[in-house]
């Protein structure tokens, strides 16, 4: 392993995830990518629907299920090989060392279960805390993201689009983990909204010294937020690079189109 490997939070070599097809052939939607993440360092992935994107993020916690099989690489994070985790070290590692905040929230969370038990949950089976201190730290999580902790009794459907996107944010940090993948973590939000709640997340990186791998369609809004952008298309890896460098000289002529379709307001 390289110095520059060994100082990455995340290093991921030569990743290739297949999917098996209803006629038993194979369905390569990421093709051997190479990529790190710094402590403390935002990297957007973007790309078209279908490029890939998603499927990194479900590699970096082993969240696949056939037919999806990750058939070739490597994935590092902290130290650690994932590839080579048993199911028992897995189940202890997800949420405490590297967390996911999904697409849309209102899916994300389970409408039959109070806000307050979907972040017991979380805590209390990774933890064994009592129920008391998990309610405690819970509200906690809520006054960091500016919610009152008399929500913690509320169902998903009785806060708006914003709260529970915001409570989906803070039971990803219920247990201080190093890396919190975000795919899509704004998506059906308004702009308003999507400002928000991108500020609170870059106070809380600055708070607790997370790293993010955060991925979406909008490039405009990656720029004011990552520090490096990777650009991938039909599951490779075309680009990555600084924000500045990329949005300012793009090397890649899918790069260059990407971001051309991108409407700014400061343009004109």
């Amino acid at each position: 392993m390289s110095d520059n490997a060994q100082a990455a939070l995340v290093d991921v070599r030569g990743l290739k995830v297949d999917f098996l097809t209803a006629k038993g052939g194979l369905f390569t939607a990421v093709k051997g990518v190479d990529f790190s993440i710094g402590r403390g360092e935002v990297l957007g992935l973007a790309g078209e629907s279908g490029c890939g994107k998603s499927t990194i993020a479900l590699s970096l916690m082993r969240l696949h299920r056939p037919p999806a099989i990750i058939s070739e690489g490597s994935i590092v994070i902290d130290g650690e090989d994932v590839l080579a985790m048993s199911p028992e070290r897995l189940q202890r590692w997800r949420w405490s060392k590297v967390s996911m905040v999904f697409q849309s929230a209102m899916n994300s969370l389970n409408p039959v279960l109070t806000i307050f038990e979907q972040f017991r949950d979380v805590i209390v089976r990774h933890t064994g805390v009592s129920r008391a201190r998990a309610r405690e730290r819970a509200s906690e999580l809520l006054a960091l993201i500016g919610i009152p902790a008399d929500r913690l009794d509320d169902y998903p459907h009785q806060l708006s689009g914003g709260m529970r996107q915001r409570v989906v944010l803070a039971i990803a940090l219920a247990l201080d983990p190093k890396l919190i993948i975000m795919d899509e973590p704004t998506t059906a939000l308004d702009v308003v909204v999507q400002r928000e709640i991108l500020q609170e997340i870059v106070e809380l990186k600055r708070k607790f010294g997370f790293s993010i791998l955060f991925i979406t369609h909008d490039l405009a809004l990656m720029g004011q937020f990552a520090d490096r952008i990777a650009i991938m298309l039909e599951g490779r890896l075309v680009e990555v690079a600084p924000s500045a460098q990329l949005i300012n000289s793009p090397q890649h002529e899918y790069t260059r189109r990407l971001w051309s379709s991108m409407p700014l307001l400061t343009r004109g």
